[in-house]
């Protein structure tokens, strides 16, 4: 076996067999200036988008490398394309995350959402996925994200968004990655229950469709029913199902994930709430040990 084969053997039974959660640390785009907001890192402070990004990584440089954020609690981190071409400490991101800190490397993939249609927003086109895969792949990534919307219970619009997430999961597959696929249904929907119900037919319909090799992960927004999705969670085709805070509190979404068994936090927001560029590093290093242990217990039910 090749080493590169044995670091993916091993990534994939810590993500199967050990307790922890997915750090979600993909802001991109749109989102990144109201991540930096919540640091405490006013728009006033960059006037560019490299200067944007070069904040943001050393926000996030600060999470990774710190002394509370280690594999023994966390099972893997999702990075922006943008961090997968930086280094944490001198050696490339990816790496550094598994090999520094035994955190299995995920990466975001997509490049946002389209216009709403059919009270969804499919994902856009990824002309470049094949050759961002290719460098995942060579960066020593194991998995990729990616994430559409759902607004309304809308079975044409739902169908679609499944079959798009699927139709390029096989595609990410193919090149020996794991996808997560994360159809978020907008946890303000005033039709969220019917759209969770819509979903997850969608969901087993597909996931029946693929050959046994074919395994993959969900990603998905905390259903109305505990344990609603536990015929996912079982299913044959099924490595780990995780849960998007989706703009709960740390708190609240801490709290679903408890009471939904065996779906794992794979929170964002909720994950850096309370972290602040102003802190000193022993108050920041504080702050998100009690942040990484309460997602972690959460993530143990």
């Amino acid at each position: 076996m090749s080493n590169e084969s044995a670091a993916t053997a091993s990534m994939l039974e810590k993500v199967i067999n050990e307790n922890g959660f997915i750090a979600a640390l993909d802001q991109s785009g749109g989102s990144t200036p109201k991540a930096l907001a919540l640091y405490g890192i006013d728009n006033s402070e960059f006037s560019n988008d490299k200067e944007m990004y070069d904040l943001v990584h050393q926000m996030r440089t600060r999470i990774v490398t710190n002394s509370a954020f280690t594999g023994s609690r966390i099972l893997g981190a999702i990075l922006f394309e943008n961090t997968l071409d930086r280094e944490f400490f001198g050696k490339p991101a990816a790496q550094y995350l598994w090999q520094e800190k035994q955190v299995v490397p995920f990466l975001k993939v997509d490049k946002g959402l389209c216009e709403e249609q059919n009270d969804v927003q499919l994902m856009k086109d990824m002309p470049a996925l094949d050759s961002l895969l290719n460098k995942a792949v060579v960066q020593g990534v194991f998995g990729t994200k990616m994430r559409s919307v759902i607004k309304l219970a809308n079975q044409q619009g739902i169908n679609d968004i499944v079959a798009q997430q699927f139709t390029i999961a096989k595609q990410i597959l193919a090149k020996g990655l794991t996808p997560i696929i994360e159809p978020e249904i907008d946890i303000n929907s005033p039709e969220k229950s019917a759209a969770e119900a819509l979903l997850k037919s969608a969901l087993l319909s597909e996931l029946d469709k693929l050959s046994n090799g074919q395994k993959v992960m969900l990603k998905l927004t905390l259903p109305e029913i505990d344990n609603f999705y536990v015929d996912c969670i079982n299913h044959l085709n099924i490595i780990k199902v995780v849960a998007l805070s989706g703009g709960y509190t740390r708190e609240e979404a801490n709290r679903k994930v408890n009471a939904n068994h065996n779906m794992i936090a794979s929170f964002s927001r909720a994950l850096t709430q309370g972290l602040s560029a102003k802190q000193s590093d022993d108050e920041f290093t504080q702050t998100l040990d009690n942040t990484i242990n309460s997602i972690f217990v959460a993530s143990k039910s």
